[in-house]
């Protein structure tokens, strides 16, 4: 008998201790999920809790994927994922590839990259909503004090800049997380191939394409999905800046189904646009385990 196999019985000796836990994540998890499934086919209302919903088989998704509000919702939540991620991986590259140099003071530098991702949601859109007051905001004062701007703007009541600004708020908090993984997997890199490519007079963009970005592929990968899948479910701070205006401009998913449910009390419909957004994550998710598998059989 094999070590592999005398070990298998004591491998499963370990179920009795982490079934409270899978009770527990039962409880926590599945009963949610799957009285929300059941509520996306009735016409359950907040106002009626005590009547019995009836039952409207696949009304409500029909509703939720045909209505024009929450398909509009969707289109910003994946502009905001598209664009907010994009600048977090090149901001946060860039930023890991700096600190990863020697100078003075690095270790206080890299101390400093991780105040951003550590403030609360709710505190950095409130910093930010200060930011950009239309009356005393800083970033008024300094565009304006500098000739860059004649006149005072109202960035987050203006539908064509509200997102962009919210977007910029999230980036500024979030591109860190993606800095600390990228500066983590560039500590794997061995000092000798960079002296190698130097002395063969090797491009420094050349350098980046051909040796760090593989090395460093990986790690940055798994921040890409997880970021986007967060991203995607972006409800704290659009509540916080905008509540999801003006004229619905930073209304996304998660927004509407709050809304849908809580402002509007259609419990039913509101379950129906979460399912929709559960769906799609998860296929964000599958995506995310498609590329760990891969990422082990290379």
């Amino acid at each position: 008998m094999t070590r592999g196999q005398r070990a298998s019985p004591a491998a499963g000796q370990g179920w009795p201790f982490l079934l409270p836990l899978l009770l527990i994540l039962l409880c926590v998890i599945g009963y949610p999920l799957i009285r929300t499934l059941y509520l996306s086919f009735t016409d359950a209302s907040l106002n009626a809790l005590g009547i019995r919903p009836a039952w409207l088989g696949w009304d409500n998704y029909v509703y939720a994927l045909t209505s024009p509000d929450f398909l509009s919702s969707l289109w910003h939540s994946t502009y905001f994922t598209v664009v907010s991620v994009a600048l977090e991986v090149v901001i946060g590259v860039l930023v890991a590839l700096l600190l990863n140099q020697k100078f003075r003071g690095q270790a206080f530098a890299r101390a400093l990259l991780i105040l951003p991702w550590a403030i609360p949601t709710i505190v950095n859109a409130t910093m930010w909503r200060w930011i950009y007051n239309p009356e005393y905001g800083a970033l008024n004062a300094l565009l304006t004090q500098t000739g860059l701007m004649g006149d005072y703007r109202s960035w987050l009541g203006s539908p064509s800049s509200a997102m962009n600004m919210v977007i910029l708020a999230d980036v500024w908090k979030n591109y860190s997380l993606v800095a600390l993984i990228a500066l983590a997997a560039l500590q794997s890199v061995p000092d000798e191939i960079y002296e190698a490519a130097a002395l063969d007079g090797v491009p420094i963009w050349t350098r980046f394409w051909r040796l760090t970005l593989p090395f460093i592929l990986g790690p940055l990968s798994v921040a890409v999905v997880l970021r986007t899948i967060e991203a995607f479910k972006v409800f704290d701070i659009i509540y916080v800046m905008t509540r999801g205006g003006p004229a619905d401009a930073t209304k996304t998913a998660s927004f509407s189904v709050y809304q849908e449910a809580f402002t509007y009390l259609q419990a039913g419909s509101g379950a129906a646009y979460a399912n929709v957004m559960v769906l799609i994550s998860a296929l964000l998710i599958a995506g995310y385990l498609l590329l760990m598998k891969r990422q082990r059989a290379a």
